[in-house]
């Protein structure tokens, strides 16, 4: 495959056409077409588009600067050009895996393993994952996972990530809570081998989602989620700020808290941690 000839976007590095060619057994089904943008908004946004138009599964989009990068609830992701991987990958769950919700309510856990999997088996260097959907080194964010469809019954669903490789131009507001994996590793690393290394750890753990080994992912995302027990959380809701102590995870991928004598079960929202 001439990975270097696409439909649309900018012409693919070579060190990343390499990279791919490398891992083409390896990254199956994803990789089918990879668009490659030197500087767009949002991978995110370039990939639902992408989906909307019936692309098919697989088709992976990566920018080497995004102009509007963004996390959960609408949070900014900083992504200056050439240090960091900006990608999303377009996903389509057949109609038996998508009818079962853990599917899809497991499926950003299941990018967290995987990013902490490959970025680990490159580099050496473990990352925590903290609910749902952040690679922490220590006390700062390594990387962010974003999960976005236009509408549940459209069959597809875009997974979005950001990875912080080096560290160039944070703004003051983030330099202070983020780090990347040549700040820890003390030397440069190739961008573009871990690129494509996370998208296969990603093949790898959606085969596992769409196979029904859901125990797979829940006990590697387990194991590297200390704070996923016995740490203060606060939320905000109807009747105002609630606070407890995690509980670990449930089978669907919610967040237990202990709140008192009873349990509750997080989804979704905001949650402050305690230090």
């Amino acid at each position: 495959m001439d990975w270097r000839r696409l439909a649309g976007g900018d012409p693919l590095p070579l060190d990343f056409a390499d990279a791919f060619e490398a891992a083409r057994d390896r990254i199956a089904p994803l990789g089918r077409r990879v668009v490659f943008f030197t500087r767009t908004g949002s991978t995110n946004d370039e990939a639902l588009a992408l989906a909307a138009g019936d692309e098919a599964e697989g088709v992976v989009v990566i920018a080497d600067e995004q102009t509007a990068g963004r996390g959960r609830r609408g949070h900014v992701w900083h992504s200056p050009p050439g240090s960091g991987l900006y990608v999303s990958i377009v996903l389509r769950p057949s109609r038996d895996a998508a009818a079962d919700t853990r599917t899809t309510g497991l499926l950003t856990l299941a990018a967290g393993v995987a990013l902490a999997e490959a970025v680990e088996a490159m580099t050496g260097l473990r990352a925590d994952i903290k609910w749902p959907n952040d690679l922490l080194i220590g006390r700062r964010k390594l990387a962010g996972i974003l999960a976005e469809s236009a509408a549940a019954d459209l069959g597809y669903v875009v997974l979005g990530y950001g990875l912080n490789v080096s560290a160039r131009a944070w703004p003051p507001e983030v330099a202070d809570r983020a780090t990347s994996i040549e700040s820890e590793l003390g030397r440069p690393v190739d961008r573009a081998r871990l690129g494509v290394e996370t998208i296969a750890a990603i093949a790898r753990c959606y085969g596992d989602l769409m196979n029904g080994r859901f125990d797979a992912i829940l006990d590697a995302w387990r194991r590297r989620s200390p704070s996923s027990r016995d740490a203060r959380v606060t939320w905000q809701t109807r009747a105002g700020p609630q606070s407890g102590v995690t509980d670990g995870i449930d089978d669907r991928g919610a967040l237990l808290v202990r709140v008192g004598d009873r349990v509750e079960r997080i989804v979704g929202g905001e949650l402050v941690w305690g230090e």
